[in-house]
């Protein structure tokens, strides 16, 4: 209750991915003996709340959230820049994860900007991923992995708009419209992370995990939230200001914020008085 709480007051226009999500971890938390670690997923453009809901996951299980020792974030260009290091990588990669997992078997790790890692560097993972009782005497079946991705991104808009132009609400895209369209793309997606990964051929994935566009009132509902957090009074002018800073797509409509949420508190910075 207290994760569906948090994800209700901070996590808006994404029903898909609070749904998946909640559903996903609930049933993962109580099943005394999972046959596999929890692996999700995320997908869709910057600003979106990718990361934000995987932050939300991290204090769920751990409170101390990102400042926990046992959640692991690793970010693409920052820990795996060079691609001509690839098999250093596999072999840090994986003893990174042994030995953490040893030390608590409720570890968490999250994978950011999936779509910036070397091809087949996240396969090295997957002997952590499968169905094994123990690998080397270590059982990875409590952890939870988390893949953030752009890629994808376009194919979720797309279908977020043919939705929008055939008069239907965003509320009515359910996953099955979604899921299938997603793990076939990332998986011929050279620049996705997951490209012709054995993780999707061996349906490793538990859920790919859309996250949609975010339209005019879900960017106001960022703004609102962020100046309540700041303390301030709300103010409605102050919040259409920041959004009409904002740039929409597509051209002619401008239903979808092009950046999400992403600069909401940098443009709040300008309109303090």
């Amino acid at each position: 209750t207290a994760l569906k709480v948090q994800l209700d007051a901070k996590l808006f226009g994404q029903h898909l991915a609070k749904d998946v999500v909640l559903k996903a971890v609930m049933g993962f938390s109580n099943n005394p003996s999972p046959k596999k670690p929890l692996t999700l997923s995320l997908h869709g453009w910057a600003g979106t709340g990718k990361n934000f809901l995987s932050q939300i996951l991290a204090e769920h299980v751990h409170r101390a959230g990102l400042r926990s020792k046992f959640v692991h974030l690793f970010l693409a260009t920052l820990h795996f820049p060079h691609h001509d290091q690839v098999k250093l990588y596999k072999e840090q990669l994986q003893n990174w994860i042994r030995g953490n997992v040893s030390a608590c078997p409720h570890s968490v790790f999250i994978f950011d900007e999936m779509d910036k890692m070397h091809p087949g560097l996240i396969d090295a993972i997957k002997p952590f991923l499968d169905y094994y009782e123990e690998v080397d005497g270590v059982s990875y079946r409590k952890a939870i992995f988390i893949f953030l991705s752009n890629a994808g991104g376009d194919l979720i808009n797309k279908a977020a708009l043919d939705f929008w132009t055939s008069g239907k609400q965003r509320e009515e895209i359910q996953l099955k419209d979604l899921e299938s369209l997603l793990s076939v793309g990332v998986f011929n997606n050279k620049n996705s992370g997951l490209w012709h990964s054995s993780l999707i051929d061996r349906n490793l994935i538990d859920y790919f995990v859309p996250f949609l566009p975010l339209e005019h009132k879900h960017v106001k509902m960022c703004v609102r939230a962020e100046m309540m957090a700041r303390g301030y009074a709300v103010d409605e002018n102050v919040i259409q200001a920041v959004v009409d800073e904002m740039t929409f797509f597509p051209k002619e409509q401008k239903i979808y914020s092009d950046k999400g949420c992403k600069t909401v508190q940098a443009k709040l910075d300008i309109h303090e008085d």
